[in-house]
This record gives structure tokens, C-alpha cells and sequence, in this order.
């Protein structure tokens, strides 16, 4: 609808107008909404900034969606996505994406409709108390003033009191003060009219200001004063005077371990200082030539594991337990690098520091060790090579014995190193990849080699939830702009199945190149490696933690406009990964119990 059709003006509408020009002003470029009654102020202020070309707007009918949508959005770009909601259970749908910014660091800010104070408490439709709903979680949270005036140019008190009230949230959501970056809610109280004619000074106010933020920007990076968060999420904002960096003294043995979104600090630490890199894949850090191939069995040796006395641990470690282990040891210094995420002190002793550098010769003997054991430990997942000589042999068998070989290559089918290799393999700097939290992560932590790929994952809290979501949100940021590169995701049918809605594209909306990879085994086979498999009884088992599926994949690819495959060797598998992408692709894997 045309702002000149939507009638006179409204408070709502100019409230609504000058807390989303604040935040476009000040960098935000992508708004996702939910539809509703009680956010329609906002939701059409939104179309109107998206119709001027100034925003990316995403609508997604589903909140949970929605709110993990912003979050892989804000996980790409390192600058917060806004959602917008109606009011009463679609704000309690936001709560598992605020769970995972606040615990992951990733900027976030929740714009949600309400009813007036007065309606709060005496049974009014669609009402709840949503002040304070994220407050364990929030970076900053405000009930803002109910809008009683139309600003005809810009000029009031109300304009200002709403802009300021962006300017604050994003600088919270930024990781500006003392607290790290994270989701911000903003509760916005409105009564009738719920909406009116968007202001005349909408766009203006947007672009004027944005242009001349952009400036300052540009200026700040040319003089060099740019600060690049930790954690694999940029965030292009001055952080308050970070204390001097924490010198490694020679001496102890030490490695350097990676976690989730620990970035490339940890693989540079580990170059300088000529230490051990244990990097999880979900790291962005697994690379360089210090990187340690099947951490897991050698943090068990005695020879090597057992003999650690620091670790220096960027991230967030949570795909095994033999870290957990190490670095809740009493006996080892643990010296954790903040970053945007939860603070590690698995032993309770652990010393947070700002940035950490090397002083002192490397030990050598003590790195060489290690990278002697990793080499031992490598696995070569290639399919391999063709017996060039036997395919041009004039010797019939050998001949047919080369094609023999070559078909039987062809016809493999496809397990879970497998798969995770050819993914791997298909993955470039350009691309992106995304994990689930499915077993399939942990297979490609334990046998994947050193590349350096842009990966994320929602390890915050580890849930299921939203994978599919955060992908999108991650596909569409990082090809803003007609970037090249493919999004792929890898995950679980029960994962999958978790976040099915998230499927649903809008018409009118640009397909992002996305690959959802699923690794079929019927079920949660998580739980076979699990202490509950050795407890349970096979029927309860089966019921309660395996949970059974038998989903026909295509039918849902089908109903949501997805191009469907179903592979079951390596070969095809290959190819469909290298293939040309276009738009939004799923690709079930069968995969064996």
C-alpha cells in the first residue's frame, strides 16, 4: 500500500518512523518482520524504507524464523538485523534465537508491537507482560513511551526521544561499554490508530543521516581506527581501550584451542608463537600449519594430552569432551581471549584477558611432537585416483580390471566421513558453511584437514533449532549485492525437520543460493554414543531418544518450491556440490544407522 493511501497521519506511524530511520540511519540494512495487527506501524514504515531501496526487508509468518533469520543475518555481517512482531506469544517465539545472541555474542535487536500500559494486566486480547521477558539475556532492554504526537517535521520531542532510543540500541546490541555484542529488545507500546501516513521526512531522515555516517566510517578506516570483533563476527565499531595484550612467557607447554567462532586470531597465535592448534571445524581456525588432525584421540595420549600445562582458548569449545576435560584440569593454566560469546572458566580459575601475544623462542620439540602425531593421524578421505595405465592397457584384464575399479569407485555409497568430506572439499573462501547441531558435526570434527573457509554454527546453547533459519540469514548477507559463493548447510533429519518452516520464501523475495545438505538415518542417532544407550531399554530407546521418522523429504521440497535430490553415491554427490547453484536446493543423503 502507498504511504498516500494509508491516510492521515498516526503517532504510531511517525513513533515508528523515527525509530527505524534511526537505526537505518546508523548502519542497520536488513529489517525482518512478522505480520500482525499491533506492529503494522512498523511493518509498513519497513516497506516504505525497503520501496525507497534503503533496506533489505525479509518477511517470514513464522517468529521463531524470524528471530533465527536476523540472527544468521547478524552473524554474517557483524551488524544487527531488526525483527518486528506483533504482540503477546509471537514476542515468546523470539526466545530461543535471543538464547543463542546472548550466549554466542551476536548482535540482535528485537523490535516488538504492545499493547498501552493500561491494557497490560486486565485480560486484554493478545497481552502479556513483555517488559522484562529477555532481561536475563537482553544487552539492553527499554518499555518505550506510548507515541500521543504526529511530528510533521522531524523537530519534536518525540522524534528525538525514539532516534535516541535507536542510537542506544544499537550501540548495546554493538557491544559498545563494557558488555560484548548481543541481542537488544526494544517494546514498543502503541494504540489505535495502529497506523497512518508514513511521515514525508521517512526517507530523507534515512538516507541524510546514513550518508553521513558512511562518511565518518570511511574516514575512520582510512586513518586505520577500524576495530574487527573476535569470534568470526566483525563488528565495525570503536570497543572501549582494551588492556595490553597478555604476554605468553616460554616455558610451559602450551596449545592454543579453538572454538566456536574463536575466527583467525587462534591459527595466528599458534603460527607466531609455534604452538599447537586444536580448532574445532566450527572454528574458523582450522588452517595453517599448526593445526592438529584428530585432536581428539591425542589430547587422550598421555605422551601429549597429559603433558599440557597452559591453553590458551579463543571461542566457544563444545564438540568434545576431551577438551572440556583439558580445560577444566586444576593443573593446567587456562588463559581464555574474550570475544563476543559466554566466557569460558570450565576450572574456576581460568584468567579472561583482552588479546594475548607470544614472547620467547617456540619450543620446538614440543610442537614437533604433536604435528608428528597428527600427521600419523590424518585421514585421507579421497576417492581414488584412476588406474590411468590399466584403462589404456591392450591387456583385457587389466583393462577390465582398471574399469572394474573405476565403477566400483562410482558406485559407492555415500557414510557420514564421506559426506562430510565431499562438503568439505566443495567448500571455498567465497562460499559458506553452515552446521547443524546433529551428529553429522562431530564426524566432521573428528576427521576433516585444514582449509580456510568461512563456517558457522549456532553453538551459543548447541540446540537444534533454527538451523535452516540462521543459514538463510547467512546466505542472503553474504550475497548482498550479487556476491558470489554458495551457502551450505549440513544437518540432521531431525534437525532439519525441527526448523521445516523456515523453508517457506515468500514470493517477490530473491532466492538466496543455498544448499541444505540432510543426512538421513531415520532418527537421533546422536544419542547411540551417548551414556543413555547403555541405560535405556531398546523399546524406550527407540521411543524417547532415537524418535523414529519416516518424513518423505521430497513432498516437503515440493510444497515449499525447493529443487529436490536425493544421492547415494559419492559421485553424484560430488557433482551436485560442484554444480551451479541458482536458488534454494535440498539434498537428502541416506544414511545407515
Amino acid at each position: 500500500m502507498a504511504r498516500e493511501e494509508r491516510g492521515s497521519a498516526a503517532p504510531a506511524t511517525d513513533a515508528a518512523a523515527a525509530l527505524l530511520a534511526g537505526l537505518v540511519s546508523r548502519g542497520v540494512r536488513h529489517l525482518v518482520v512478522s505480520p500482525g495487527s499491533r506492529s503494522q506501524a512498523l511493518a509498513l514504515v519497513a516497506a516504505d524504507l525497503e520501496r525507497a531501496g534503503i533496506v533489505r526487508l525479509h518477511v517470514r509468518i513464522d517468529e521463531r524464523v524470524a528471530g533465527f533469520t536476523a540472527l544468521g543475518i547478524g552473524r554474517e555481517t557483524g551488524v544487527p538485523a531488526a525483527v518486528i512482531c506483533t504482540s503477546g506469544t509471537a514476542v515468546a517465539n523470539l526466545l530461543p534465537a535471543v538464547l543463542e545472541a546472548h550466549h554466542a555474542g551476536v548482535p540482535l535487536i528485537l523490535l516488538t508491537a504492545d499493547r498501552p500500559p493500561e491494557l497490560r494486566g486486565v485480560g486484554a486480547n493478545q497481552t502479556t507482560r513483555q517488559p522484562g521477558l529477555f532481561r536475563s539475556a537482553a544487552r539492553y532492554e527499554a518499555d518505550l513511551p506510548v507515541p500521543e504526537d504526529v511530528d510533521p517535521d522531524a523537530g519534536g520531542s518525540q522524534t528525538a526521544v525514539f532516534d535516541e532510543a535507536a542510537a542506544t540500541a544499537l550501540a548495546a546490541a554493538l557491544g559498545e561499554g563494557a558488555r560484548p555484542a548481543g541481542p537488544v529488545h526494544l517494546n514498543v507500546p502503541l494504540r489505535e490508530p495502529l497506523a497512518g501516513a508514513a511521515p514525508r521526512w521517512l526517507v530523507d531522515r534515512a538516507t541524510r543521516a546514513a550518508a553521513s555516517e558512511d562518511a565518518a566510517a570511511d574516514e575512520g578506516d582510512a586513518s586505520g581506527a577500524h576495530y574487527q570483533g573476535g569470534g568470526g563476527i566483525g563488528i565495525a565499531d570503536l570497543p572501549p581501550e582494551p588492556e595490553a595484550p597478555y604476554v605468553l612467557e616460554s616455558g610451559p607447554r602450551t596449545i592454543v584451542v579453538a572454538g566456536a567462532d574463536a575466527g583467525p586470531a587462534a591459527e595466528e597465535l599458534a603460527h607466531r608463537g609455534g604452538f599447537p592448534l586444536v580448532a574445532e571445524i566450527v572454528s574458523g581456525a582450522r588452517f595453517g600449519r599448526s593445526v592438529v588432525h584428530a585432536y581428539r584421540a591425542l589430547l587422550r595420549e598421555p605422551e601429549l594430552g597429559g603433558r599440557v600445562e597452559r591453553a590458551v582458548v579463543f571461542g566457544h569449545p563444545t564438540l568434545s569432551r576431551e577438551v572440556v576435560r583439558l580445560l577444566s584440569r586444576e593443573d593446567v593454566e587456562v588463559i581464555a581471549v574474550r570475544g563476543p560469546g559466554e566466557p569460558v572458566n570450565l576450572n574456576g580459575a581460568t584468567h579472561a584477558v583482552d588479546a594475548v601475544r607470544a614472547a620467547g623462542a617456540e619450543d620446538r620439540a614440543w610442537l614437533g611432537e604433536w604435528m608428528r602425531a597428527s600427521r600419523a593421524a590424518a585421514v585421507d578421505l579421497s576417492p581414488p585416483a584412476p588406474d590411468a595405465d590399466g584403462l589404456s592397457s591392450a591387456v583385457p584384464h587389466e583393462r577390465l580390471g582398471a574399469i572394474n575399479a573405476e565403477v566400483e569407485v562410482m558406485r559407492a555409497p555415500i557414510d557420514r566421513a564421506t559426506l562430510v568430506d565431499a562438503l568439505w572439499r566443495a567448500t571455498w573462501p567465497h562460499d559458506r558453511l553452515v552446521f547443524g547441531s546433529s551428529r553429522l558435526v562431530r564426524v566432521a570434527d573428528d576427521l576433516l584437514g585444514g582449509k580456510k573457509v568461512a563456517v558457522h554454527a549456532n553453538r551459543g546453547l548447541a540446540g537444534i533449532d533454527g538451523t535452516i533459519a540462521t543459514a538463510t540469514g547467512v546466505a542472503v548477507a553474504s550475497q548482498d549485492g550479487e556476491r558470489p559463493g554458495v551457502t551450505r548447510v549440513l544437518l540432521g533429519d531431525l534437525a532439519f525437520l525441527h526448523d521445516a518452516g523456515a523453508m517457506l520464501l515468500p514470493p517477490g523475495e530473491d532466492e538466496p543460493r543455498l544448499q541444505v545438505i540432510v543426512g538421513n538415518d531415520g532418527g537421533g542417532t546422536i544419542f547411540d554414543g551417548l551414556e543413555v544407550a547403555s541405560v535405556a531399554g531398546e523399546d524406550a530407546m527407540e521411543r524417547v531418544q532415537y524418535t523414529p521418522q519416516n518424513v518423505r523429504l521430497e513432498h516437503l521440497a515440493l510444497a515449499y518450491g525447493w529443487e529436490y535430490r536425493r544421492i547415494t553415491t559419492r559421485v553424484a554427490l560430488d557433482q551436485a556440490l560442484t554444480a551451479p547453484v541458482g536458488g534454494r536446493q535440498l539434498i537428502e543423503v541416506p544414511l545407515d544407522r
